[in-house]
């Protein structure tokens, strides 16, 4: 029988996913795609500062968006960021 009392949630693993769980899959999906914010802004249009701003929670994603962001981020469903 294997012990999991180790095992941790996600929001224990990454203490950002519990606050702010669109921002940090955005972040997530970016880094994987090793893109820099300024790359990102550049191939969605959308500026970078409201890119950071979608990350730290400051800013909602919105429909239109989570499209180009998933298009951008090889995401296939948009939705992971509403």
């Amino acid at each position: 029988m294997k012990n999991f009392s180790n095992i941790l949630t996600i929001a224990e693993a990454f203490p950002e996913y519990g606050v702010n769980p669109l921002g940090a899959a955005l972040r997530g999906a970016r880094r994987r795609e090793g893109l820099t914010q300024r790359r990102l802004a550049e191939t969605t249009g959308i500026p970078q500062r409201h890119i950071s701003e979608m990350e730290s929670g400051k800013r909602s994603i919105g429909k239109e968006r989570a499209r180009k962001l998933a298009e951008a981020l090889q995401v296939s469903d948009y939705r992971v960021f509403l």
